[in-house]
């Protein structure tokens, strides 16, 4: 019945610029963006499942959390670059709806993988005599499932709900991708229920596995401050500072664009806020925790090597 009060048949994206210079700037840089995240990523998933000294739980969570990253870049980012280089501002309906599904459900997978991650490596310096029996296959695999079941569990049906809602117009959002506090905006309907229901979702999301992500650093480097080794200190802090930083952009961003109310319209802080999130530190992610480390680089060396 909804779908029949729906007049809308098509959305108009404003992108990420107004004017055709700053478009493609903005094209030439999400290309590289794009690029160099497939090809670390693809490059971590390669190295990780041809070396058998790289089968530990450390890399098979940074081999899931590689392919993780693919496809969520590639909910959007394609489309993005199409509308950036042949001025295309339209999105029709069901792909509006389908990448607002995939947007949000793997991008808080992309969450509970941080949080797990920074898990793993805390009961492998804190616990390290214990680690392989804490961290076996079966339960690594019950970690991994969990993830992508409580991503799917907690967006799926807000995500369906606004899918249902019926659009009557107007049907522009300020947005590079499709947006779901943007998306209820444009509702002429009451939403006021299932902005309620996201925000609660986004309370339990964001906040919870930020806990866990800081404890499990926290007790990382209590455990490093007590390391007798200087030059293991050195090297221990170099890492987690630098998995820190990108936790803290990656956090920061998120929970100033959603943990607040929707702005009427959307704001171009928004967009900002967005590109920080879902390509900058997309962007970093596959060499700030996999390429730095010492025996992926062992690695890939070996594997340039053989090949040339």
């Amino acid at each position: 019945v909804s779908m029949n009060r729906t007049t809308v048949v098509e959305f108009v994206l404003l992108g990420l610029a107004n004017s055709r210079r700053l478009e493609i700037i903005l094209f030439l840089f999400l290309v590289i963006a794009y690029f160099l995240i497939l090809l670390g990523n693809i490059s971590v998933i390669s190295i990780t499942l041809t070396n058998n000294f790289l089968q530990t739980p450390m890399y098979y969570f940074l081999r899931n959390f590689a392919l993780l990253e693919i496809t969520f870049t590639s909910t959007f980012l394609p489309s993005t670059l199409y509308s950036l280089l042949t001025e295309r501002k339209t999105i029709s309906l069901p792909a509006c709806f389908l990448q607002m599904l995939f947007f949000y459900c793997l991008g808080t997978c992309t969450l509970f993988h941080v949080a797990v991650m920074s898990l793993d490596r805390c009961v492998a310096i804190c616990h390290p005599l214990r680690y392989t029996a804490i961290m076996n296959d079966r339960f690594c695999l019950q970690l991994i499932l969990a993830c992508w079941a409580l991503s799917f569990l907690l967006m799926f049906p807000p995500t369906i709900m606004t899918v249902q809602l019926p659009f009557c117009g107007p049907n522009v959002m300020n947005h590079f991708y499709c947006d779901t506090s943007l998306l209820l905006q444009l509702s002429c309907t009451d939403t006021g229920f299932i902005e309620g229901l996201m925000f609660v979702v986004l309370i339990i999301i964001l906040p919870g596995t930020l806990t866990v992500t800081a404890v499990s650093y926290g007790c990382i480097i209590v455990t490093i401050l007590h390391t007798p080794s200087s030059a293991g200190r050195r090297k221990a802090f170099s890492t987690c500072s630098a998995h820190l930083t990108v936790v803290t952009v990656f956090y920061s961003t998120c929970i100033c664009r959603y943990i607040r109310p929707a702005q009427r319209g959307g704001q171009d802080s928004d967009k900002i806020l967005s590109l920080f999130f879902s390509v900058l530190t997309q962007t970093l992610n596959p060499y700030i925790y996999s390429l730095r480390n010492r025996q992926v680089k062992q690695a890939l060396k070996e594997r340039i090597l053989k090949f040339s």
